[in-house]
Formats: C-alpha cells, structure tokens, sequence
C-alpha cells in the first residue's frame, strides 16, 4: 500500500493497494502496478508503463516511459552486498553506495529476469524470461540467457 513520500501520477493503477510496499518512490501517470510489488525509496517510473505481480524495485532504479516489467524481475542495487560492516554490527546506510540501473524508454523485461545494477537497458530493447543480466543492453537488442547474452535485433522478432 502506498506510504509516505509516495508520488504518484494521474491514472496510477494499483490493482491490490494492500499488497504492494511503495515508499518514498515516484511513479508516472497511467502506470499500472501488480500485486506483491515493490518499490523502494529513490526508485523512479515512468508514465504509461506495466509492472507486474512479485516485482522488486530497489532504491536507485530509473524505469523511464512506457516500459514493460514482466513478473517476477528483480532489481539489485549493491555490487558487494554484506549483511554486517567490518566491525560485526549490521550495515547501516552509512555502509554502502547505492548504484543506479537505468531501464530507458520502450523497454521490456520478461518475467523472472534478474538485472544487476549499474547498468542500462537501452531504449526498446528486449529482456528473455528469466535472463540474468550483467552487462548494458543497446537499444533495439534482443537479450537472452545466463548471463544475457545478444540473439538479435527487436526488429527482426517483429517481422516474423
């Protein structure tokens, strides 16, 4: 359900408020949002884009326009993730560096897909179900596999 500091657009549709954890996060107008998605603080979308059930959006994500998040993609935030800093105590804030993923305009991303951060999908580009990916995507790319790897261009999936 939305919490503070949640900005949403015109026309946001939350199809379940009560299973969904937004917080201190922006979404655009005519987004739709799934069941059982997160999204963290500092995280952005776009206008007009899709975001499926079981989703997690980590602080740090711009998804920009009318981008397609199928269900199940997870988000990562943290190259060295660690639960406790060097003393022992648990990681504060203080302890990491978030770093930022770009999804640009157009985008899809099937379901169960896994995009480490830092990098950037490009505009129009294509994800596969359940791809992991670890390096940028270029625009109008087609990525598949563990690691994603190129299969071709959206254009040629289009005209089949």
């Amino acid at each position: 359900m939305p919490q503070k500091n949640v900005k949403l657009g015109e026309g946001v549709q939350i199809f379940h408020p009560d299973l969904v954890n937004l917080y201190g996060c922006t979404i655009g107008d005519g987004t739709k949002v799934g069941t059982f998605v997160e999204i963290q603080k500092n995280a952005t979308i776009g206008a007009r884009c899709k975001i499926s059930s079981h989703t997690f959006i980590c602080e740090g994500v711009t998804i920009e326009d009318e981008v397609f998040i199928g269900h199940g993609v997870m988000f990562t935030n943290d190259r060295v993730p660690r639960a406790t800093a060097s003393g022992g105590a648990l990681q504060t804030e203080k302890d990491w560096v978030v770093v930022p993923t770009v999804v640009k305009k157009g985008a899809s991303i099937g379901s169960g897909a896994t995009i480490l951060c830092g990098l950037t999908i490009g505009e129009r580009a294509l994800v596969g179900a359940g791809a992991v990916v670890t390096k940028d995507v270029p625009p109008d790319t087609v990525v598949a596999g563990v690691p994603a790897k190129p299969m071709g261009k959206v254009k040629d999936l289009e005209s089949r």
